[in-house]
C-alpha cells in the first residue's frame, strides 16, 4: 500500500505540473506550418459568364437564321492584318492563325487567301445575341468574336446587324480590351438604351474603340476590381452615349457607382501641374 500511495502522489505531482507550468518554463513554440496555396484557376472568375447565359439566345426575326459562324467580318483598327487586308472568314466558327512562314509556292490561291486573312491572328465565335437595338420592334443580331492572340488575352470583337433585303446590314462594328483592362462584361437593351458594360474604371466606347485605361487603375488583367456601364442610343445613323458613365465595384456592390470619374481623375492631374 505505501508503494501504491507514493506513486498515485507522483502521478497527482506530474498531473499538477502539466496544469500550471511554472513561469519560467518557456512555452513551446508552435511551428508555423504553411498551408498549400489555393489552385491559381479557384480564384480566377468566369469574366464571360454573362455574355454566355442563356438570356436574347432566341428571335422570331429573320436574322436569328442566319449563319454568323460563316461569315465575312471586317476587321477594327488595331487589328487589320499586316498585308492590308481588312476582312476575316470564319468557318465552322473559327479561323486560326497561321504558325510560322509557309511557302507560299507550295500554296494553293485558296490556302494563300487563307493565309493573308489569317497572318497574325485568328478568331473565333462567341456568341449572338438578339435584342431590339433600334427601337422598331424588330430584334437586330450582336454577334461577338475573340481575337486569338495565341496567350491568354481576351480581346473581342462586337458587331451589331439589323436584316435588310434578306441579308445582314453591319451597324456598329466596335473592339473591347483584354479581361480586366477594358474586356467586355455584358451587352444588353435596357430602358430603351443598348448597354454595354466593360472592366475597369470609367472604360467606355468611343465610335469603334474601348477607352484607354484611367490613371491609377493598374490592376491583374485575371481579375478585375471595378467596371463601367454606358448606354447608347441609335438616331438612324450612329448610336450616341446617353448620359453618364458610371463605375462599379465588384468589392462593394451595393456603393454607389462614380460618375465619369476619368473626367475627375484628369481634372485633378491637370491641377497639379
Amino acid at each position: 500500500m505505501k508503494h501504491l500511495f507514493l506513486i498515485i502522489c507522483g502521478c497527482l505531482a506530474t498531473a499538477c505540473s502539466l496544469v500550471e507550468p511554472s513561469a519560467n518554463v518557456p512555452t513551446p513554440m508552435v511551428e508555423n506550418v504553411q498551408k498549400p496555396s489555393p489552385s491559381p484557376t479557384s480564384s480566377v472568375p468566369n469574366l464571360q459568364s454573362e455574355l454566355l447565359d442563356n438570356r436574347n439566345k432566341t428571335t422570331t426575326s429573320p436574322i436569328g437564321n442566319f449563319d454568323f459562324k460563316n461569315y465575312t467580318y471586317e476587321l477594327l483598327r488595331g487589328w487589320q492584318n499586316p498585308d492590308g487586308t481588312a476582312d476575316i472568314t470564319l468557318t465552322d466558327g473559327r479561323i486560326a492563325p497561321i504558325q510560322g512562314k509557309p511557302n507560299r509556292e507550295e500554296m494553293s490561291d485558296e490556302e494563300k487567301a487563307q493565309n493573308r486573312a489569317a497572318r497574325r491572328i485568328g478568331m473565333s465565335y462567341v456568341t449572338t445575341k438578339f435584342i431590339d437595338v433600334t427601337g422598331d420592334s424588330i430584334d437586330e443580331a450582336v454577334v461577338i468574336l475573340k481575337v486569338e492572340t495565341g496567350g491568354a488575352a481576351v480581346p473581342q470583337l462586337v458587331y451589331v446587324f439589323t436584316w435588310k433585303d434578306g441579308k445582314p446590314e453591319l451597324l456598329w462594328p466596335f473592339r473591347t480590351g483584354d479581361r480586366a483592362d477594358g474586356g467586355l462584361k455584358d451587352i444588353r437593351f435596357e430602358n430603351g438604351l443598348l448597354v454595354v458594360e466593360l472592366y475597369g474604371q470609367d472604360r467606355f466606347l468611343l465610335g469603334q474603340t474601348e477607352t484607354a485605361k484611367v490613371t491609377g487603375d493598374e490592376e491583374q488583367l485575371c481579375c478585375p476590381t471595378f467596371w463601367t456601364r454606358s448606354s447608347y442610343k441609335w438616331n438612324g445613323k450612329n448610336f450616341l452615349m446617353q448620359g453618364k458613365r458610371l463605375t462599379y465595384s465588384f468589392a462593394e456592390p451595393s456603393a454607389p457607382p462614380l460618375e465619369n470619374l476619368g473626367d475627375k481623375v484628369n481634372a485633378l492631374l491637370k491641377g497639379k501641374k
